[in-house]
């Protein structure tokens, strides 16, 4: 008994800091609220269930009737202000994995080389909990409409592309969104 106390303590001891960290972490940032998820007026032309992403503004949005959507938050990167168009969920993953492409890892060896082999799902994965992945008559874009272990970059040019947003809300997002949904990047 002593020594399984002993190592509760310790465990405990070791945890403690980590957790005054991370609740310092969270105490200290705040989601602006414009990009808290809303129904918003967005007069549109798009079908139901659409999914269409403003990166230069930092928005999505989730058309819910041809005069409103559901708007998130989101930080873009610059190769996400490049690409637009029209693509379609083809696969959704909770917690998903992850793996830099091999222009990031080209890009910047030192920071993205360590990570070749790919990063399993959970709560320190840049994919946060959940991915949306984007693909274009049958192939891959490699974009993804994901979550994010950085909270506080929502509604900044951030990442290598993707649509970030915070975890809760992609979780949202996922659980309204199928497979085929159309997404419009403008």
């Amino acid at each position: 008994m002593i020594n399984r106390r002993s190592a509760m303590f310790g465990l405990a001891a070791m945890l403690a800091p980590q957790s005054a960290v991370a609740a310092k972490i969270q105490k200290k940032f705040v989601l602006d609220a414009k990009y808290q998820p809303q129904t918003v007026d967005f007069p549109n032309s798009y079908l139901v269930g659409t999914v269409v992403v403003d990166p230069g503004n930092r928005y999505l949005y989730l058309v819910e009737t041809g005069i409103s959507a559901r708007r998130y938050g989101v930080g873009v990167g610059k190769a996400g202000l490049a690409w637009s168009g029209t693509a379609q969920v083809a696969r959704k993953a909770k917690w998903p994995s992850w793996m830099p492409t091999a222009n990031m890892i080209k890009r910047d060896p030192a920071k993205y080389g360590k990570y070749a082999k790919g990063v399993e799902g959970g709560p320190s994965n840049p994919l946060g909990a959940r991915a949306l992945y984007l693909y274009r008559n049958g192939r891959d874009t490699y974009y993804r409409i994901h979550g994010t272990t950085e909270p506080w970059t929502i509604g900044q040019a951030v990442s290598n592309g993707c649509i970030r947003m915070l975890n809760d809300h992609v979780t949202d997002l996922y659980d309204r969104v199928p497979i085929g949904t159309t997404v419009v990047v403008l």
